[in-house]
């Protein structure tokens, strides 16, 4: 991949923009005729409220109290704030549910800003709080994979700063360096701090088995890619991880987690070799790695065609 390198800096003088009862009577005789109504499944119960974890001085992950898929969907994935004396660099912004949660904490480690906003990927629970940052005056940074998925799906928020192969964000002092990467999708995006020594991964990496790793071959995603992006990680000098979903790793952790990646895509190609039933491959995934219910159930046909 040729690397096009864009440079951002602040400007911290710069602007910041960017009738009632015949109806009751109506309803209760077609569903007297209808029969009894379904029976509806128990409402799920409300998430708890994000944590603020300290990674490093300047460095604070807000993640899910339990790590599970329930939770996503109300709170979203990690958001990762990056503390300077001239704003806040955060990397992803959750869903638009939690942006007042995510603004208050951000508050409570500093009076600066949010300068910008750097997207992971351009799913909705890291991308979904992108528009009303924009409405704050945050300047939203993607990739342009990012921004074009973003595009096609009509999600608001698209980043207004693209980049490809490789970019920076200089911001306070600090240096924030994107890496545009295939795996999870055609454009995710690494951050590298050198300076805390902090890489964050987006969903390359999803911990623990609770939230299983998926790629979404709808966006460009590809198991072969997010090999090789995990390879590109493991490359960078870090000693702190932050996946998209799950407790911050360490450099050992997220090497575990590597070889398991591997494993599991390696496993998957010799039995679609062996030509099992993707029920059969499914069950041994299973038993060997606790991998291929819930969402990653919805991986097994793509990998069929993928993994060969």
């Amino acid at each position: 991949m040729m690397s096009n390198v864009l440079s951002v800096f602040a400007d911290p003088k710069g602007p910041r923009r960017w009738g009632w009862v015949g109806a009751v009577v109506m309803l209760a005789a077609v569903a007297a005729a209808q029969g009894p109504a379904p029976v509806q499944p128990p409402a799920q119960a409300p998430a708890p409220p994000p944590t603020l974890v300290k990674v490093r001085d300047d460095v604070f992950v807000i993640q899910n109290v339990n790590h599970l898929v329930s939770e996503i969907g109300q709170n979203g994935g990690n958001a990762t704030v990056v503390v300077t004396n001239d704003g806040v660099i955060l990397v992803d912004t959750k869903n638009e549910r939690m942006h007042d949660d995510l603004v208050a904490k951000v508050k409570s480690l500093t009076v600066r800003p949010i300068t910008y906003g750097v997207l992971t990927h351009n799913h909705a629970d890291h991308s979904g709080g992108a528009a009303r940052l924009q409405a704050d005056g945050t300047t939203i940074v993607g990739s342009v994979g990012t921004r074009e998925n973003m595009l096609r799906a009509n999600q608001p928020g698209a980043p207004q700063i693209t980049y490809t192969g490789y970019s920076q964000i200089v911001l306070g002092g600090k240096e924030v360096q994107l890496r545009e990467v295939r795996g999870h999708t055609r454009g995710d995006t690494i951050v590298l701090i050198p300076s805390a020594r902090v890489v964050i991964a987006g969903d390359l990496v999803a911990t623990p088995d609770t939230i299983p790793a998926i790629v979404n071959y709808g966006d460009g995603g590809s198991w072969t890619d997010l090999g090789r992006a995990l390879d590109e990680v493991a490359k960078l000098d870090f000693d702190t991880l932050v996946g998209g979903h799950g407790p911050v790793l360490s450099r050992a952790d997220f090497l575990k987690y590597r070889d398991r990646i591997a494993a599991i895509r390696e496993r998957f190609r010799a039995l679609n070799r062996e030509r099992k039933t993707q029920d059969e491959i499914t069950q041994t995934l299973l038993k060997e790695f606790n991998w291929g219910t819930g969402p990653a159930a919805g991986n097994i046909a793509g990998m069929l065609q993928e993994l060969r």
